[in-house]
């Protein structure tokens, strides 16, 4: 079983590869860990529906648009996490960052910096843009039965993309820039090809 020990040592033996792209949105995103009897879990979002976001009604993890008076795009990952779940990452372990992603349906630049939480604190869903935070063994995201080409609903659109259906009542799909961060980070453990 994976531990947390080995995600410390995954993210320190590769120095992720940073973006710089002008002109386009930045955005930052937390990957948050907590320890569980059944080993690493990762904390994601359902976004809640909204008709002028079009992520509406996706998975994805907590974070947003990186603002002027964030400072680093890691305070927007703080900060975004603090809005939407409630939860103080200033209390817990920062482990490391991933590397840079940019969305191919909108010009997006997303940063993701990755966290273990030390207390399990109970989220404080806050604003309407989020509508259930829920947790996701690391067993249950490389279930080869999960895994495969899903239908997905993107901005009006309906598509078909690469994804993982989550074990959480009406079975999401985690797919898109969020499925890239997740499966880079389980590619690190040696956990996805």
């Amino acid at each position: 079983m994976i531990t947390v020990s080995d995600i410390e040592r995954a993210l320190a033996g590769r120095p992720p590869k940073l973006i710089s792209t002008g002109g386009v949105t930045h955005a930052a995103v937390a990957l948050i860990i907590s320890d569980s009897p059944d080993g690493p879990r990762i904390l994601f979002i359902h976004r809640a529906a909204n008709d002028h976001d079009p992520w509406s009604g996706n998975i994805s993890l907590p974070g947003g648009k990186v603002e002027n008076g964030d400072g680093a795009p890691r305070l927007t990952a703080e900060r975004e996490t603090l809005e939407e779940t409630g939860l103080d990452l200033g209390k817990a372990r920062f482990l490391g960052r991933l590397s840079d992603v940019v969305g191919a349906r909108i010009r997006v630049h997303v940063s993701c910096f990755v966290y273990l939480l030390v207390e399990n604190a109970p989220f404080r869903l806050m604003g309407n843009e989020v509508q259930d935070a829920f947790w996701v063994s690391l067993a249950d995201l490389t279930d080869p039965a999960r895994r495969g080409e899903k239908i997905v609903r993107f901005d009006g659109r309906t598509l078909v993309s690469r994804g993982i259906t989550l074990p959480h009542p009406g079975e999401p799909v985690l797919w898109g820039l969020t499925y890239m961060l997740v499966t880079e980070f389980l590619g690190l453990l040696g956990l996805w090809d």
